[in-house]
């Protein structure tokens, strides 16, 4: 950390995370998926808060917990006897929507798992935000899960640390929205291109259906439609056997 005999500690530590704050708003792209996003975070906030040595980023899914992004391989362990056991500072954290900040020696009989998990791993100390996407209201903010700080120094993390992060999980929250806003619309060309090739193959096999029958364009469009529910399946999928069988044959 950079020092000056004009700037004290705290807003010395407060310079280098609105840099790295600064830095992350400019690397990041509207265009960019969730899981880069979230990696971008954790390598931004391991270089911003002072004794940080790895930085997790904890998500909550349907099917459970899982470490989404992190900087050192090692402290994927950590994360995963918590998500084993159901208990941790990373999961007390995203529950309670508090931080949860302590040397690791001081939670043997809270969260034993946790505490050998961490010393086999030589951390010493941890800070867990939670990590929230904001809404209309403090009420309707969505839980995300949690963003964890280790540190190899005992000492590690006081309550100006604590303040630091919600900076950065502040600064999470528009970039994740952002991550969404484009996944939905990479989604939404995705399922239109699949409508407009459907759309051509049923055209193109309401065609042969009329040029082998002799049939109306909506008496084509009636012979697809009652095989698709006899066969109890999609109608571009209809379609798109009948032009492949078309195809075999000729």
């Amino acid at each position: 950390m950079n020092t000056s005999p004009d700037r004290p500690e705290p807003l010395l530590r407060l310079d280098e995370v609105a840099a790295a704050l600064a830095g992350l708003r400019t690397e990041i792209s509207e265009e960019e998926p969730l899981q880069a996003v979230l990696q971008r975070l954790a390598e931004t906030a391991v270089k911003g808060i002072a004794d940080a040595d790895a930085v997790s980023v904890t998500l909550l899914e349907d099917d459970g917990a899982r470490t989404a992004a992190t900087t050192e391989e090692a402290v994927i362990d950590i994360d995963r006897d918590q998500y084993t056991t159901g208990r941790g500072p990373a999961l007390h954290s995203a529950r309670t929507r508090q931080p949860v900040r302590a040397a690791v020696r001081e939670d043997e009989e809270r969260w034993p798992e946790f505490v050998k998990a961490a010393q086999d791993s030589g951390v010493q100390a941890y800070l867990s935000v939670p990590l929230l996407l904001d809404g209309a209201s403090e009420n309707d903010d969505e839980l995300l899960g949690a963003l964890n700080v280790y540190s190899r120094t005992a000492s590690a993390f006081d309550p100006f640390d604590e303040r630091l992060m919600q900076l950065f999980t502040g600064a999470a929250s528009a970039a994740i929205s952002n991550a969404r806003r484009w996944h939905h619309a990479r989604q939404r060309v995705r399922h239109l291109e699949i409508a407009l090739t459907s759309r051509a193959e049923i055209d193109q096999a309401k065609g042969v259906l009329m040029a082998v029958h002799g049939i109306t364009a909506d008496e084509a469009f009636a012979r697809l439609v009652e095989q698709s529910q006899r066969q109890n399946t999609k109608l571009r999928e209809v379609a798109h056997e009948l032009l492949q069988s078309v195809r075999r044959r000729g």
